[in-house]
């Protein structure tokens, strides 16, 4: 598919920013429009942003969420200190409410929701955020194709950087061990780049599954060719 446009929500997060760059290197890639409560300030012709406070109610957007091919829904929050009820509000509903309403004004869209490895498919396992992480049921809405990427370690590239302050610390402390993890259990951990460019060709081209763990992201954009030579 040529001269896709591209709604992305979350760009301003650690996956979201990786995403965005390859939406704006990809040259089947006509238009990328960010939806967040704030904007990335990113300065390229591909882009245009909408700021848009409130996650739960598209009514007044309405008007600029029509005529797009793939949606990548990059949203996320940590769930440390977050009650369930709130972490819900965060990730369940807000992932339902913009797949409800983009699916009725996009019915020929291809949607794209990030969870995580481990998330709980019975929804009443221990863990919080894994039971309200499998809670979105966007594969039940009208769109052309729904798929949920459930990545596990993920490495960022590219200057990509979480928002939250203890990630930051995580990734430092590990940055010298990934290569030798990457080359020890190859699939488990994938970049920022390869969740780019994995979403870009699914919509592109479909998938033989709907839920693709780290090693059917690593098998759809294989590291070999996600890496440019800098990162190697």
């Amino acid at each position: 598919m040529v001269n896709m446009n591209i709604l992305l929500f979350g760009a301003t997060g650690m996956i979201g920013q990786g995403v965005l760059r390859e939406c704006l290197l990809d040259p089947d890639v006509r238009r990328v429009q960010t939806v967040g409560r704030t904007a990335t300030g990113v300065p390229h012709p591909k882009l245009r942003e909408v700021v848009h406070t409130d996650l739960l109610y598209y009514a007044s957007t309405e008007d600029q969420l029509s005529g797009f091919d793939a949606c990548f829904f990059c949203l996320g929050v940590s769930s440390a200190g977050m009650a369930e009820a709130d972490y819900e509000r965060v990730t369940y509903r807000v992932t339902l409410a913009a797949a409800e309403t983009l699916s009725r004004l996009n019915p020929g869209m291809t949607f794209t929701y990030v969870s995580g490895a481990g998330t709980d498919s019975s929804e009443h396992g221990r863990a919080m955020w894994a039971r309200v992480k499998a809670r979105p049921r966007t594969v039940r809405l009208p769109f052309k194709a729904a798929y949920m990427f459930r990545p596990g370690a993920i490495q960022p590239l590219h200057g990509v950087r979480s928002k939250t302050a203890a990630y930051r610390v995580l990734y430092s402390l590990t940055k010298p061990l990934l290569p030798i993890l990457r080359r020890a259990a190859p699939g488990l951990i994938v970049t920022t780049e390869q969740m780019g460019r994995a979403m870009l060709i699914v919509a592109k081209q479909g998938a033989p599954k709907r839920i693709l763990e780290s090693r059917d992201i690593s098998a759809i954009a294989p590291a070999e060719i996600a890496l440019s030579p800098e990162n190697h």
